[in-house]
């Protein structure tokens, strides 16, 4: 029988963990990559509609809120119908409002689109879920977070190269107005051929597709408890719920930051679009190591000492975030402002491998309804980050306001503390798998 793996074999596509990895990690960088598409080309977007900030406010708001609905949907999602159905049906339903905001004529269709974009990034949970099923305790850590830093990436892919796909095609004679909308194309396309390879290459679990084990009786291990069961499994453990707030505070922060960056950069130290992309691009490219490193400091942290281990990782984490997001709030230079940026990311985003690390501990049992609610954790906190910046009217009034949350918000994660039962469970459980 097809087992775990206990390790990354990471140049080979020869096993159907490292296709899921590989191929999860893609599907998870194109979808990203749609989400954010829009924000480096909001300075162009904000003058053709003529936005205020409020509306700006909404139109970040609206990109992350609805993804809170969707990844507590997704995780139980994908207990009941596996990985593989979840993620195709989300990638293919995801490229239709991608490929419609780029027909947007207005700030009320243009909202609506970005509302609608806002469900891919349900993704993440799908890319943790996957990992979490196929590799086993020594490294599924490093899984998860190798997995979700690659395909995060997409974000300062989206960052640095959506302004110079639109520089091209201005070069080639098209409008400013028909430029952006037709860069906006290239994610929706992506989107639609990722799902046929994900389809095709993937499968649920190291034994096989979830329908096909049902059908011949053959037991699961993740999926056990099917869609709400496995939400109301979740959502009574108070470690849920601790992880649920440091997630807000660590990958709720990265959201926010991707969709203000650019305008940040323009309006308060008057770079050019494709200045401001590059340095805004420089904060989502440090997920192609950091939040991987984050998850494998963890796993070599339990390795060493205990499971707990993890939770204090993430602790030194988050108070790490907060002190660099307040020097990147303070900073009264560019220079000093991307370097600021770049430190604080490096906490932020091994925070966010620090917490994935933990999550496939929490409750093995249930872990769709564990990874979605605390995904959607992580939207919450860049909802609530948007709902005070239109409160505030100033982006470096509210960067100070959010170090400040984030220090706070370091006691929930040292107050994780998983107990030697929880610590025994998973791996237990696993090694029975293996």
């Amino acid at each position: 029988m097809a087992t775990k793996a206990n390790t990354i074999e990471l140049f080979s596509i020869s096993t159907p963990q490292m296709r899921a990895f590989h191929l999860t990690w893609m599907a998870f960088f194109v979808c990203f990559f749609a989400w954010f598409a829009c924000a480096p080309l909001m300075p162009i977007i904000k003058g053709e509609f003529g936005l205020t900030l409020a509306q700006v406010a909404n139109i970040n708001i609206a990109a992350v809120a609805i993804t809170i609905l969707v990844r507590l949907i997704v995780g139980p999602m994908c207990d009941r119908f596996g990985p593989r159905k979840a993620y195709t049906g989300l990638l293919l339903l995801g490229a239709i409002p991608v490929l419609g905001v780029a027909a947007s004529q207005s700030y009320e269709s243009f909202l609506f689109f970005r509302l609608g974009i806002g469900a891919v990034g349900a993704s993440f949970v799908i890319t943790q879920y996957h990992t979490s099923i196929m590799f086993g305790p020594k490294v599924v850590g490093t899984a998860n977070a190798a997995a979700a830093g690659w395909g995060n990436a997409g974000g300062g892919a989206a960052q640095a190269l959506m302004p110079l796909l639109v520089g091209a095609l201005l070069m080639l004679g098209v409008s400013e107005a028909a430029g952006w909308r037709v860069a906006l194309l290239v994610p929706g396309v992506l989107m639609i051929v990722m799902a046929g390879l994900y389809w095709k290459f993937t499968q649920d679990c190291p034994q096989g597709n979830y329908d096909d084990m049902r059908a011949a009786g053959v037991p699961i291990e993740g999926g056990k408890k099917g869609g709400w069961e496995s939400f109301k499994a979740a959502s009574t453990n108070h470690r849920v719920w601790l992880l649920f707030v440091t997630y807000g505070a660590c990958f709720g922060i990265e959201i926010f930051i991707h969709n203000i960056a650019a305008v940040y950069y323009v309006d308060h130290f008057k770079l050019s679009l494709k200045e401001a992309g590059m340095a805004a691009g420089s904060f989502g490219l440090l997920a192609l190591f950091a939040r991987a490193l984050g998850g494998w400091v963890s796993d070599k942290m339990a390795m060493r000492g205990t499971i707990n281990s993890r939770v204090t990782l993430l602790f030194i984490m988050m108070i790490g975030e907060g002190a660099g997001l307040l020097w990147f709030a303070k900073a009264d230079s560019v220079t000093f402002a991307v370097i600021a940026m770049l430190v604080f990311g490096l906490f932020t985003h091994m925070a966010c491998g620090a917490t994935y690390a933990l999550v496939p501990f929490v409750d093995s049992k249930a872990l769709g309804g564990v990874a979605g609610i605390i995904g959607a954790g992580g939207n919450v906190g860049a909802v609530a980050a948007g709902f005070l910046m239109k409160g505030t009217g100033d982006i470096g009034q509210t960067l100070t306001i959010l170090s400040g949350l984030v220090l706070l918000s370091a006691l929930c994660a040292i107050a994780v503390r998983l107990s030697a039962a929880v610590d025994d469970r998973p791996v237990a459980v696993n090694n029975a798998v293996a």
